[in-house]
Formats: structure tokens, C-alpha cells, sequence
């Protein structure tokens, strides 16, 4: 079963990150091209390790991203991770969206993703009051760091 994860930021250029890393087919395709490369010089196709299965969702605004939230856990196949920027013009910043985001589904886990924040850490936890399913994920970010925080999150539902 995938894992499915909610983005939720306003820059179209790290969403497509995002979409880029997440990507099951950018997986499948990689196979396909070993087992191509494998059949054309009569080698094996080099092992893979297995990756996990992740359902993505990207969107542009909190309120949207609420939106979405509410409409998966509605349907009984809620959000694993939500990545959540912290500034986000026009609409509401991070630590409003992850409050709207926790009031829909309070065992979402969270990872906060921004170059620079308006908040230290213990002013989102006073605001928050919790800090239990809350990641930091610093911007620029690595590929392996995006990938690897919902199996390190132990996000599995």
C-alpha cells in the first residue's frame, strides 16, 4: 500500500521537486531502462533495492491543502506526511496551516519545510502545544532527505 503525503507549498518549482522524488514512475521507469540496457547487451539488470510506494498530492496554499486533508480523512485514506512551507503570501502561513491540518487529522505527521521561518522552535511548539509528530526540513533540501523523512517518520498508515 502506498503511503500517501500531502505538499503543501506556493513555489511551483519545489513542488515539481517534490513530484520529482516522490515519483513511483520515475522508479518504474528506471527499471524498465535496466532491464532494456540488460536484454540489448546480454547482461542482468542490476539489482534494486525495493523502494517504498508513495501517493503524492501537491498543493499550493494551506487552505487547499486543508481542503485535501480533510477530504482523505474523510474517505478513510488520510494523509501519512504532510510537508508544509512556512511562508506562503497570500494565504495562511505554516504554523496556521499545520493547526488547520492537526484539528482534521491530529495524527498526521508534520514536516515543517523552509529556508527561514518567522517562528523559533519554541515558539511553534507554544503555539502548537505539541511537538510529537513535527519534523524540520531546512531548504535547500537534499533529494535522499525528502525521501527518506516519511520512512523515518514511521509513516505508515
Amino acid at each position: 500500500m502506498a503511503v500517501r503525503i500531502l505538499v503543501i507549498d506556493d513555489d511551483a518549482i519545489v513542488l515539481e521537486g517534490f513530484r520529482k522524488t516522490l515519483d513511483n514512475d520515475a522508479e518504474a521507469s528506471a527499471r524498465a531502462l535496466d532491464a532494456l540496457g540488460a536484454s540489448l547487451f546480454g547482461t542482468e539488470a542490476p539489482a534494486r533495492a525495493e523502494r517504498p510506494s508513495f501517493e503524492v498530492d501537491l498543493v499550493r496554499d494551506g487552505a487547499q491543502g486543508c481542503q485535501r486533508a480533510a477530504e482523505a480523512a474523510n474517505a478513510g485514506r488520510p494523509y501519512a506526511v504532510a510537508f508544509v512551507d512556512m511562508r506562503m503570501p497570500g494565504g495562511w502561513d505554516g504554523l496556521q496551516t499545520i493547526e488547520a491540518l492537526w484539528r482534521t487529522d491530529p495524527h498526521i505527521q508534520v514536516v515543517i519545510c523552509t529556508a527561514c521561518s518567522d517562528y523559533s522552535w519554541d515558539d511553534m511548539i507554544a503555539r502548537l502545544g505539541r511537538s510529537d509528530r513535527l519534523l524540520i526540513l531546512r531548504k535547500p533540501f537534499e533529494t535522499i532527505e525528502v525521501f527518506q523523512l516519511p520512512r523515518a517518520a514511521g509513516a505508515t498508515r
